[in-house]
Protein backbone atom coordinates (compact mmCIF):
# COMPACT_ATOMS: atom_id res chain seq x y z
CA UNK A 1 0.00 0.00 0.00
CA UNK A 2 1.48 3.03 -1.19
CA UNK A 3 1.38 6.65 0.77
CA UNK A 4 -1.35 8.04 -1.26
CA UNK A 5 -3.38 5.45 -0.71
CA UNK A 6 -2.45 5.18 2.97
CA UNK A 7 -3.57 9.27 3.49
CA UNK A 8 -6.50 8.32 1.19
CA UNK A 9 -8.30 5.87 3.55
CA UNK A 10 -7.20 8.41 6.11
CA UNK A 11 -9.20 11.51 4.92
CA UNK A 12 -12.01 8.98 4.24
CA UNK A 13 -11.92 8.20 7.75
CA UNK A 14 -12.15 11.96 8.85
CA UNK A 15 -8.89 12.71 9.31
CA UNK A 16 -8.56 16.67 7.93
CA UNK A 17 -4.79 16.66 8.17
CA UNK A 18 -4.28 13.65 5.60
CA UNK A 19 -7.14 15.54 3.43
CA UNK A 20 -5.11 18.46 3.60
CA UNK A 21 -1.91 16.58 2.52
CA UNK A 22 -3.30 14.88 -0.19
CA UNK A 23 -4.55 17.67 -2.19
CA UNK A 24 -0.94 18.35 -3.25
CA UNK A 25 -0.05 14.46 -4.03
CA UNK A 26 -2.56 14.29 -6.59
CA UNK A 27 -3.46 17.73 -7.87
CA UNK A 28 -1.37 17.63 -10.73
CA UNK A 29 -3.09 14.20 -12.13
CA UNK A 30 -6.42 16.28 -11.17
CA UNK A 31 -5.88 19.08 -13.15
CA UNK A 32 -4.32 16.92 -16.34
CA UNK A 33 -7.85 15.17 -16.32
CA UNK A 34 -9.65 18.29 -15.88
CA UNK A 35 -7.78 20.19 -18.14
CA UNK A 36 -8.07 16.70 -21.00
CA UNK A 37 -12.11 16.84 -20.13
CA UNK A 38 -12.64 20.66 -20.89
CA UNK A 39 -9.97 20.47 -23.62
CA UNK A 40 -13.45 19.21 -25.50
CA UNK A 41 -15.49 21.88 -24.66
CA UNK A 42 -16.09 24.76 -26.89
CA UNK A 43 -14.13 27.69 -26.50
CA UNK A 44 -16.16 29.65 -24.89
CA UNK A 45 -16.82 27.56 -21.93
CA UNK A 46 -16.88 29.07 -18.69
CA UNK A 47 -15.96 26.74 -16.17
CA UNK A 48 -11.93 26.53 -15.92
CA UNK A 49 -9.78 23.09 -15.24
CA UNK A 50 -9.20 24.40 -11.53
CA UNK A 51 -12.37 25.54 -10.76
CA UNK A 52 -13.59 21.93 -11.70
CA UNK A 53 -10.52 20.26 -9.99
CA UNK A 54 -11.42 22.39 -7.09
CA UNK A 55 -15.46 21.35 -6.71
CA UNK A 56 -14.59 17.46 -7.54
CA UNK A 57 -11.58 17.46 -4.78
CA UNK A 58 -14.35 19.21 -2.00
CA UNK A 59 -17.26 16.76 -3.23
CA UNK A 60 -14.96 13.70 -2.37
CA UNK A 61 -13.22 14.80 0.59
CA UNK A 62 -14.57 18.01 1.39
CA UNK A 63 -17.80 16.74 3.03
CA UNK A 64 -16.41 14.86 5.74
CA UNK A 65 -17.66 11.61 5.04
CA UNK A 66 -15.82 10.66 1.83
CA UNK A 67 -16.66 6.57 1.19
CA UNK A 68 -13.15 4.18 1.68
CA UNK A 69 -10.60 4.42 -1.30
CA UNK A 70 -9.63 1.16 -2.15
CA UNK A 71 -6.61 2.20 -4.02
CA UNK A 72 -5.41 4.96 -6.01
CA UNK A 73 -7.62 4.04 -9.26
CA UNK A 74 -10.90 3.63 -7.03
CA UNK A 75 -10.38 7.42 -6.03
CA UNK A 76 -9.50 9.07 -9.72
CA UNK A 77 -12.84 6.74 -10.57
CA UNK A 78 -14.67 8.79 -8.38
CA UNK A 79 -13.06 11.86 -9.61
CA UNK A 80 -13.80 11.49 -12.78
CA UNK A 81 -17.07 10.82 -11.66
CA UNK A 82 -17.57 13.79 -9.53
CA UNK A 83 -16.09 15.56 -12.39
CA UNK A 84 -18.55 14.26 -14.89
CA UNK A 85 -21.81 15.49 -12.72
CA UNK A 86 -20.49 18.90 -12.03
CA UNK A 87 -19.74 19.32 -15.64
CA UNK A 88 -23.87 17.77 -16.34
CA UNK A 89 -24.74 20.15 -13.73
CA UNK A 90 -23.22 23.49 -15.28
CA UNK A 91 -24.28 21.94 -18.65
CA UNK A 92 -28.18 22.01 -17.06
CA UNK A 93 -27.61 24.83 -15.72
CA UNK A 94 -26.58 26.68 -18.45
CA UNK A 95 -29.25 25.42 -20.71
CA UNK A 96 -32.31 26.12 -17.84
CA UNK A 97 -35.25 28.76 -19.91
CA UNK A 98 -34.50 30.93 -17.15
CA UNK A 99 -31.14 31.55 -18.01
CA UNK A 100 -31.90 31.39 -21.93
CA UNK A 101 -30.91 28.20 -22.51
CA UNK A 102 -33.78 28.63 -25.24
CA UNK A 103 -31.62 30.83 -27.53
CA UNK A 104 -29.21 29.80 -29.94
CA UNK A 105 -25.69 31.85 -29.81
CA UNK A 106 -25.07 33.45 -33.05
CA UNK A 107 -21.26 34.06 -34.23
CA UNK A 108 -20.21 36.99 -36.34
CA UNK A 109 -20.80 34.79 -39.65
CA UNK A 110 -24.25 34.73 -38.68
CA UNK A 111 -23.22 30.56 -38.20
CA UNK A 112 -25.18 29.01 -34.92
CA UNK A 113 -22.03 27.76 -33.05
CA UNK A 114 -22.89 24.24 -31.48
CA UNK A 115 -23.12 24.19 -27.89
CA UNK A 116 -20.72 21.59 -26.30
CA UNK A 117 -23.32 21.79 -23.09
CA UNK A 118 -25.85 19.38 -25.40
CA UNK A 119 -23.77 17.41 -26.00
CA UNK A 120 -22.53 16.49 -22.26
CA UNK A 121 -26.48 16.26 -21.77
CA UNK A 122 -27.41 13.54 -24.45
CA UNK A 123 -24.13 11.72 -23.79
CA UNK A 124 -25.18 12.00 -20.08
CA UNK A 125 -28.58 10.58 -20.80
CA UNK A 126 -27.18 8.07 -23.17
CA UNK A 127 -24.55 6.93 -20.52
CA UNK A 128 -27.26 6.31 -18.08
CA UNK A 129 -28.99 4.27 -19.97
CA UNK A 130 -26.17 2.46 -20.58
CA UNK A 131 -25.44 1.46 -17.16
CA UNK A 132 -28.55 -0.56 -16.96
CA UNK A 133 -27.36 -2.51 -19.23
CA UNK A 134 -23.80 -2.71 -19.05
CA UNK A 135 -22.55 -0.74 -16.14
CA UNK A 136 -18.45 -2.07 -16.71
CA UNK A 137 -18.77 -0.22 -20.18
CA UNK A 138 -20.27 2.96 -19.20
CA UNK A 139 -17.60 3.30 -16.26
CA UNK A 140 -15.19 3.12 -18.54
CA UNK A 141 -16.68 5.43 -20.73
CA UNK A 142 -16.89 7.55 -17.74
CA UNK A 143 -13.17 7.17 -17.12
CA UNK A 144 -12.38 7.78 -21.02
CA UNK A 145 -14.86 10.79 -21.81
CA UNK A 146 -15.06 12.94 -18.78
CA UNK A 147 -12.24 12.40 -17.06
CA UNK A 148 -9.91 11.72 -20.12
CA UNK A 149 -7.93 8.62 -18.32
CA UNK A 150 -5.16 6.89 -21.50
CA UNK A 151 -6.87 3.18 -22.05
CA UNK A 152 -3.71 2.13 -19.21
CA UNK A 153 -5.01 4.26 -16.70
CA UNK A 154 -8.96 3.36 -17.25
CA UNK A 155 -7.58 -0.65 -16.66
CA UNK A 156 -5.58 0.40 -13.45
CA UNK A 157 -8.72 2.27 -12.30
CA UNK A 158 -10.64 -0.29 -12.77
CA UNK A 159 -8.69 -3.31 -12.17
CA UNK A 160 -8.90 -5.53 -15.71
CA UNK A 161 -6.50 -5.73 -17.87
CA UNK A 162 -5.99 -3.27 -21.10
CA UNK A 163 -7.58 -5.74 -23.28
CA UNK A 164 -10.88 -6.25 -21.29
CA UNK A 165 -10.54 -1.98 -21.01
CA UNK A 166 -10.07 -1.64 -24.75
CA UNK A 167 -13.04 -4.18 -25.67
CA UNK A 168 -15.19 -2.50 -23.07
CA UNK A 169 -14.43 1.04 -24.49
CA UNK A 170 -14.93 -0.45 -28.23
CA UNK A 171 -18.43 -1.50 -27.49
CA UNK A 172 -19.46 1.81 -25.08
CA UNK A 173 -18.03 3.93 -27.76
CA UNK A 174 -20.42 1.61 -30.60
CA UNK A 175 -23.69 1.59 -28.24
CA UNK A 176 -23.61 5.20 -27.57
CA UNK A 177 -22.92 6.34 -31.16
CA UNK A 178 -26.17 4.27 -31.75
CA UNK A 179 -27.69 6.00 -28.71
CA UNK A 180 -27.30 9.18 -29.83
CA UNK A 181 -27.64 8.79 -33.13
CA UNK A 182 -31.02 6.68 -33.19
CA UNK A 183 -32.54 8.12 -30.26
CA UNK A 184 -35.48 5.83 -29.31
Amino acid sequence: MNSVTRLLEAASGGDARAAGVILPLVYDELRKLAGRRLARERAAHTLQPTALVHEAYLRLIGNGDAPAWNHRGHFFAAAAEAMRRILVENARRKNSLKRGGDRVRVGLGDAAEPGAEDDVLEIDEALAKLSAVDPQSAEVMKLRYFAGLTMPEVASAMNVSERTAARLWAYARAWLRREVENPH
